[in-house]
């Protein structure tokens, strides 16, 4: 059980059979009555954001998540296999418990997998990667690194808009947050 006054952005809690992730908190004590807690909650399965208030001392269960290291090792029809780093133990994913970063995933990277009992509620992939650029448009003699962008298909498929200079065979470096180019790497 936590406390609402231990409520912290990123602290997880059991509400209504579900995992929510405490987004923001604000402790009001007005000036008449007692105080409470308002906080902004995000469905850690669905990601709908509600906002709910809490008495003052209220407790409610902390969700107890699990997180595990895993490598990709291979992708076998719709499924991702990894193994567990502790275990070596497999376990498959799909594309849907993954979420929309699969695009970035590459064999032989590690990423940490947030279970709520059996249930896999995030897959965290690294914040950058540094993927091969397999198709894009020919770099021309004169392209500056501010003049512009292009979109740039990488090994992994994912699209990302980079600066004009870059060519075809590239290693660059990619923001997996927010789909944005880094940089180049050696």
């Amino acid at each position: 059980m936590i406390s609402s006054n231990d409520f912290r952005p990123g602290v997880s809690i059991e509400l209504d059979g579900s995992v929510w992730k405490v987004v923001e908190f604000l402790h009001v004590k007005p000036g008449k009555g007692s105080a409470f807690v308002r906080t902004k909650l995000k469905n850690a399965q669905t990601g709908s954001v509600i906002e709910r208030t809490f008495r003052a001392g209220e407790t409610v269960p902390q969700a107890t998540l699990e997180k595990s290291t895993m490598q990709h090792t291979y992708k076998e029809a719709d499924d991702y296999v990894f193994m567990d780093m502790e275990t070596y133990e497999e376990g498959r994913l799909s594309a849907q418990q993954i979420g929309d970063r699969v695009k970035y995933l590459k064999e032989g990277m590690e990423v940490n997998v947030v279970r709520w009992g059996e249930q896999v509620l995030e897959v965290e992939l690294p914040n950058s990667v540094v993927l091969q650029v397999t198709e894009t448009d020919p770099g021309v003699k004169g392209d500056t690194a501010t003049g512009g962008t292009k979109p740039a298909i990488v090994e992994t498929g994912a699209q990302v808009m980079v600066p004009l200079f870059i060519s075809i065979g590239e290693r660059i470096k990619i923001d997996t947050r927010n789909d944005t180019y880094l940089g180049r790497e050696n």
